[in-house]
């Protein structure tokens, strides 16, 4: 099957999703200023352990093969090792994102002896002036002891996982070297417009000149480090990077929030992409199967604006969390298209006297102070 055809075939949607990424819980003891959640505060109406579990048994009765866990920080539920162990027990392997806070020598030998388990710990930048200015004080110094403890546990090639950044572009080399250090793996992903970064991606989100250095790089490393498939908005500018390379919300992808609530992708928690509660009658099963939300993003997308441009076969008009969030239109340019496209439509679109532009549904900031970029 050519490359052509199984992209053809993944955007008419599959019986159950390739990613589907699980947010257990909206409490969090950082307020990273891009946490796609704006993770926080616990939410009263999290789901259950009893509930969690039954979600489990579905998703093993769709053959799910594996699912991202993350929140908010997923260690704080105190059944989050009992969610793991039944997950793995029925045969979906754990992949869970972390800050580390979490992590000491005990967690990470008993983390090392459980089969069928990835960790991603959460880093943005490779010194503490860097990620602390993001994620928060302290923070950087948390997720290197974290990773010491895998590292002496023996846990084997867990991944370092970094947004990024205007700040952290000059620093992808040393973020390898890092890695490579702890005999880990590498995982960079998009910077979105979500969560509390419809706030903050003004200030960090790349210029378009490092979008050319975050493709060269890609392109000279990608072999070896992960992308989660968020940066297929580069290809415009030469051959494709590995991976899907399409918008898989509703398709491939969805989130299931602490919740229950069912959004298409987890870079879109806003009510326009909510498909559906796990909560509800049919389930999970019937949300991912029947929802109209993930029916209409099945059906052929308009290329829209961008359909007179000859690089959109190659980038797909780009994400549709970013478009959605900095106020673009679903059909149109990528706010970072390469081609400059997406800098048009939003200095046009910053012309006009009053733009509301749309705000994630949901805020379990924690009433404090936050950082600011400057």
């Amino acid at each position: 099957m050519s490359a052509e055809t199984l992209t053809t075939q993944l955007k008419a949607g599959l019986d159950a999703p390739i990613c589907l990424t699980w947010e257990l819980t909206y409490a969090c003891n950082l307020q990273c200023i891009h946490c796609l959640s704006s993770s926080g505060q616990r939410d009263p109406r999290e789901l259950s352990t009893a509930e969690a579990k039954h979600v489990l048994d579905e998703l093993r009765d769709l053959q799910v093969f594996y699912i991202n866990i993350g929140g908010g920080e997923p260690m704080v539920r105190r059944d989050f090792f009992e969610l793991v162990e039944y997950s793995v027990g029925n045969g979906i392997g754990v992949k869970f994102s972390t800050n580390g806070a979490f992590i000491d020598t005990e967690k990470a030998r008993r983390l090392a002896s459980m089969d069928y388990l990835d960790i991603q710990i959460s880093l943005d930048g490779v010194d503490a002036a860097t990620n602390d200015a993001v994620r928060g004080a302290g923070s950087f110094d948390m997720a290197m002891r974290a990773m010491q403890h895998l590292a002496d546990a023996d846990f084997g090639p867990f991944k370092i996982s970094v947004v990024v950044t205007r700040q952290n572009v000059p620093q992808l080399d040393r973020f390898k070297a890092l890695a490579d250090s702890f005999g880990a793996q590498l995982r960079v992903t998009r910077l979105r417009p979500s969560g509390r970064g419809v706030d903050s991606w003004d200030h960090l989100h790349p210029t378009n000149g490092q979008q050319r250095e975050i493709y060269d790089w890609l392109m000279a490393n990608g072999e070896h480090v992960l992308t989660g498939d968020s940066f297929f908005h580069l290809n415009a500018l030469g051959d494709p990077l590995p991976g899907l390379n399409m918008c898989g919300a509703g398709r491939v992808v969805c989130l299931i929030d602490p919740v229950g609530d069912v959004y298409a992708c987890p870079f879109v928690i806003h009510d326009e992409f909510l498909a559906g509660n796990v909560r509800d009658p049919g389930g999970f099963s019937k949300v991912w199967k029947h929802s109209e939300l993930f029916t209409s993003l099945r059906e052929p997308q308009s290329a829209g604006a961008c359909a007179s441009c000859g690089s959109f076969d190659a980038c797909q008009g780009g994400c549709m969390a970013a478009k959605f969030f900095t106020g673009l239109p679903l059909d149109g340019p990528d706010p970072e298209c390469v081609g400059g496209d997406g800098e048009v439509a939003l200095a046009q679109l910053a012309a006009v006297p009053v733009v509301l532009k749309p705000r994630p549904s949901q805020d379990h900031t924690k009433p404090e102070r936050r950082l600011v970029v400057t």
